[in-house]
């Protein structure tokens, strides 16, 4: 069985629904679409985002919403396929409270959908929030990996692996998304066992999946890549393709693609 995962941080999920949400979806019809920074609880929406139908299909909607801050955070996961298991947990509260995980088990894989910490707010201990946020998710990913389960994490990780993962890496080297800091986050997911998906079919600059609304930076394509599929190595033999869909419009943020067959 073929399986396409759609992630792409939305930047309010209310606000894409009007965006042409409902028609790329049904163009795209994937098996699972996770979605970041929905700011939204579930009481706060409609049928067609709480029992949203794709191409005919009924899709279980999940999602878990920031506990302390209204309009802020907050991941959704729409799945055509039954999983055993969801949590919302990685089992530290000041994490858990802000609404950035969702855990579906599907028994033969399991997917975490993620929005990452920004760590810009550095005198307000955001940055190293964002740091403690990467060690505790791999941690809680670690039992899983030492038993011998296959894991994606997608999402919007809210870092720049690489010099080719931005426009302007020099310019941005103290910047936080590029820090060296933050960057050893992902140098150690590789030694760990973890490979990025996309670096696994294309290589070199110029692919990115953020933009700032700023000085037309989007239409330059003066951008970043931070949102990722992310596979333990475990997984590499069901990897079919991965891609970054840039024409996708609706957010600061475009869809990006993983396609494995199980």
């Amino acid at each position: 069985m073929d399986i396409n995962i759609i992630s792409w941080n939305v930047n309010g999920l209310r606000a894409i629904a009007h965006k042409g949400l409902s028609d790329y979806l049904e163009g795209e019809r994937p098996t699972i679409f996770c979605t970041q920074e929905t700011k939204s609880h579930p009481e706060q929406l409609d049928a067609t985002l709480t029992e949203p139908i794709i191409g005919g299909v009924p899709y279980k909607a999940y999602y878990h919403s920031c506990a302390i801050r209204k309009g802020y955070s907050g991941v959704g996961v729409w799945t055509a396929l039954e999983p055993q298991r969801v949590s919302t947990s990685i089992g530290v509260e000041r994490f858990d409270q802000e609404g950035r995980v969702l855990e579906l088990d599907f028994d033969e894989f399991v997917l975490f959908n993620v929005y990452f910490p920004n760590g810009e707010n550095a005198e307000k201990g955001r940055l190293q929030y964002k740091l403690d946020f990467y060690d505790a998710l791999f941690a809680h990913c670690a039992a899983l990996q030492r038993a011998g389960r296959k894991i994606v994490v997608c999402g919007d990780y809210n870092t720049a692996h690489t010099a080719d993962d931005l426009a302007r890496p020099k310019e941005n080297e103290n910047t936080s998304g590029f820090m060296p800091i933050e960057r050893e986050k992902l140098d150690h997911l590789v030694r760990t066992g973890w490979r990025d998906s996309f670096r696994e079919y294309t290589q070199g600059s110029g692919h990115y999946s953020w933009w700032s609304y700023r000085q037309g930076a989007r239409t330059r394509n003066v951008g970043w890549r931070i949102d990722y599929h992310f596979v333990n190595e475990n997984l590499l033999p069901n990897l079919l393709h991965a891609s970054i869909q840039q024409e996708i419009m609706g957010s600061d943020h475009c869809p990006v693609k993983l396609v494995m067959h199980i």
